[in-house]
């Protein structure tokens, strides 16, 4: 038998104590039956203007409006705010919204994170799923994947891409991309999708791949050109640009999730009451609408559902990141 590497001792780090917490979880513990009676913070672990922020700022109002508390927004980029919500009282009033990748990829790169995400968070829900959009900076001259393809290949480690930072979404999908191509670019981490995404626009990389609230309204505006999205069937917000699939390149397809966390102990009743919110307010016809305004898919659905998507993603991921050897600088 070999021995396990560090990817894989957090993998079973992760599924062990995911088990642990859903059984804690459907233990369940009195609550304040009030709750909540005062404001109830939502810590977003990215800028302002970043996908989930813009997401959360749609369906905060609506938990506001049914809660009849207000529901406040802070962001704290960066793992600083994932450690911020660790360490509050496990009450419900300061919850974590967050990506995969802050819940699972992250932690597998990073085994020094100051947080481990399956001892300090429980799962609450849901919030949406974003496609990822393969897109250029127009000056490239491409307009097809193949096309794209057949200049990597000429220029191998030469053309260069853009993401929000290591283990982000973005970073690891053109890792795939790479393995499923045999292509070489030159990764260029950004802190944040923002300036990743302004760097594109301004030429200064040649292209990347971002979840589609980050630069839809860049396509609309023909500051970047879309070459693919990388799922099962085309965005109907884009309904021209194909899946990467019809591009030529099968077996990728990948979902950017965003779901709800709380404390390690939130009482179970704090969790079903805001789960029960969430999904009533993803399910409000004027939110829908919203959200796919902005390129994102409203995702309604269980504390457990969620839990098991953080199992299936690490399950994937852990073999990406070994076997191509991606590690925190």
């Amino acid at each position: 038998m070999q021995p396990l590497t560090v990817v894989d001792t957090i993998a079973l780090r992760v599924r062990s104590i995911v088990a642990i917490a859903l059984l804690a979880w459907a233990q369940g513990v009195i609550a304040n039956p009030q709750y909540p009676d005062k404001p109830v913070r939502l810590v977003i672990p990215f800028p302002a203007g970043a996908s989930i922020d813009s997401t959360m700022r749609v369906v905060g109002q609506k938990m506001s409006e049914i809660w009849g508390q207000p529901v406040v927004i802070d962001n704290k980029p960066g793992a600083s705010g994932v450690v911020a919500v660790a360490h509050t009282p496990a009450n419900g009033y300061t919850l974590l919204v967050c990506a995969g990748s802050n819940i699972v990829t992250s932690p597998l790169i990073n085994p020094k994170l100051p947080y481990i995400v399956a001892r300090d968070f429980v799962p609450v829900g849901h919030v949406s799923i974003n496609v990822p959009v393969l897109v250029t900076t127009p000056s490239l001259g491409v307009r097809t994947v193949r096309e794209l393809v057949a200049l990597a290949k000429q220029k191998p480690g030469v053309l260069n891409y853009s993401s929000s930072g290591i283990g982000s979404p973005s970073h690891l999908t053109m890792e795939v991309f790479q393995e499923l191509t045999d292509t070489s670019f030159v990764h260029i981490p950004y802190r944040g999708g923002a300036p990743s995404v302004t760097e594109l626009i301004g030429g200064h990389v040649d292209l990347g791949i971002f979840a589609l609230p980050s630069v839809i309204q860049h396509i609309r505006s023909g500051r970047v050109r879309p070459l693919a999205v990388a799922a099962t069937q085309r965005d109907k917000n884009l309904p021209d640009v194909p899946t990467l699939a019809e591009g030529g390149i099968s077996g990728f397809e990948y979902e950017i999730w965003y779901g709800v966390f709380a404390p390690s102990k939130t009482p179970r009743a704090i969790i079903e009451k805001v789960n029960a919110t969430l999904q009533q307010a993803l399910t409000d016809p004027q939110v829908v609408r919203r959200l796919r305004a902005q390129g994102a898919e409203p995702k309604p659905g269980s504390a457990e559902e969620l839990a098991q998507y953080v199992l299936r993603d690490t399950e994937r991921w852990k073999d990406i990141i070994r076997d191509r050897k991606i590690a925190a600088e």
